[in-house]
């Protein structure tokens, strides 16, 4: 679930007499949704054979990346 749904489904489901506190609780709810997202994508594994050795390296650079674009 993207955090724009989860977002909607929050609103969709809201009762008559919900305060506006809850209303910008839910859209920083969704934007942590948001950034963890983009951050697990940028955390990749990536795989390379150079002469049958099989490197094996993991980047977990979306923290980064995160905060470089949208900061």
């Amino acid at each position: 679930m993207t955090a724009v749904e989860w977002l909607e489904d929050q609103i969709c489901t809201i009762q008559i007499g919900v305060s506006p506190e809850w209303l910008l609780d839910a859209i920083d709810q969704a934007k942590e949704i948001e950034k963890q997202q983009i951050e697990d994508a940028c955390n990749q594994t990536e795989f390379e054979d150079i002469d049958g050795m099989g490197i094996h390296e993991t980047i977990t650079k979306g923290e980064q990346y995160y905060n470089e674009t949208f900061k």
